[in-house]
């Protein structure tokens, strides 16, 4: 067994193991390599979080966000990282809910991308997974225009200007 195959079948593993018994947050199996060790997954989370705002800058909510990984045939080369990206359409082009967070790009072409500050080679797909829940129950966020600067702009200023005074991203 290759090194990488080592560490897809950790990968696959630790993260079996980490959502053992969980309801909120399944994962399943997108694609795998010849030894049949996956090498993208569909995480869902059931989870009510922000899923954009209303014109008069109220929150919309929703309860369930699809999230998927994709491994490259290089990972996990430091020069390979993992990418982590929130759907945000259907297979027939729909648009669906995915997350409003400043360290989630909500627009544009990079839309859905999660940023996981620089995420290193050692830290396995649980730990992102569990990072990504702390994001979407907003435990954990970075909305200042400082390094390691947000994903998303206009959600960061949204969250300083309007959910942090009015408790909208305490849930």
């Amino acid at each position: 067994m290759t090194g990488r195959d080592r560490r897809l079948l950790a990968e696959r593993d630790g993260l079996r193991k980490w959502l053992e018994g969980r309801t909120d947050i399944l994962c399943r199996e997108l694609r795998w390599n010849r030894e049949n060790l996956p090498t993208a997954y569909e995480v869902e989370y059931r989870i009510k979080s922000l899923c954009g705002i209303r014109e008069d800058g109220h929150p919309l909510f929703a309860e369930r966000f699809l999230l998927r990984i994709d491994l490259p045939e290089a990972y996990p080369d430091i020069d390979a990282p993992p990418s982590f990206r929130f759907l945000t359409c259907d297979e027939e082009r729909n648009p669906i809910p995915h997350p409003w967070h400043p360290n989630i790009r909500y627009s544009g072409d990079f839309a859905g991308r999660v940023c996981l500050n620089a995420m290193d080679t050692h830290a396995g797909l649980a730990w992102a997974v569990e990072r990504v829940e702390s994001y979407l129950r907003y435990e954990r966020y970075h909305a200042l225009n400082e390094a390691p600067y947000p994903e998303d702009q206009r959600v960061a200023a949204w969250v300083i200007r309007e959910g942090e005074p009015n408790d909208w991203i305490v849930f």
